[in-house]
């Protein structure tokens, strides 16, 4: 489905990063940064161009190959891992900040990942998200129909229990990002910190 998707020249979600990205990336130490199904790029790049070492996960090889292009056009480099996030072994104390955009996953996997990105992140790494909640599936802009891979305040709370929660927010707001995400949309936002 994603290399179908991303097989186009149009950039699917665009080549802008994402809102709540930008307007948090000081709540990301410097360093290496890991981004959970990166896509095309764009986080990955913006964040390579804020001075961050960032690696950008993903299944698909097309969506990587567009993610490397954008990249260099924007004179930065960034590490593409091409792999499925069931099976990527994140490390020990290894980054950072973890970053995860609109990257739907099955709850069973996703509640996996999230134990992973606790171990993963190094003392005081954060870990960002924004993800669809359940309301989504009625708005039509983004994030499909299956409500499994939506996040809410309460499965983050449950599912990030390692990390000291810094902000949590189920919010309505103007989503536009390429084609696939345009409008409002029903988000759920989170920044959590590992502790020392």
């Amino acid at each position: 489905m994603w290399d179908q998707r991303y097989s186009t020249l149009k950039y699917a979600y665009g080549t802008t990063e994402n809102d709540f990205l930008r307007s948090n990336i000081q709540s990301i130490p410097k360093g290496k940064i890991l981004s959970l199904g990166e896509g095309e790029g764009r986080n990955a790049v913006y964040l390579a161009k804020a001075g961050y070492s960032v690696t950008a996960v993903d299944s698909s090889i097309v969506g990587l190959n567009k993610a490397k292009a954008l990249a260099k056009i924007n004179g930065v480099s960034i590490e593409v891992v091409h792999a499925d996030l069931t099976e990527y072994d994140l490390g020990e104390n290894q980054w950072d900040g973890i970053i995860s955009i609109f990257c739907p996953l099955p709850s069973t996997i996703r509640k996996s990942l999230h134990t992973k990105i606790q171990s993963a992140l190094k003392a005081d790494g954060a870990f960002l998200v924004e993800a669809y909640t359940p309301e989504q599936v009625l708005r039509n802009t983004g994030g499909g129909k299956c409500v499994d891979v939506f996040q809410t305040k309460q499965t983050l709370t449950d599912e990030l229990n390692g990390l000291t929660i810094q902000y949590l927010a189920e919010l309505q707001r103007k989503v536009i990002e390429g084609s696939y995400h345009t409008g409002m949309s029903s988000v759920v936002q989170a920044i959590a910190v590992k502790n020392k």
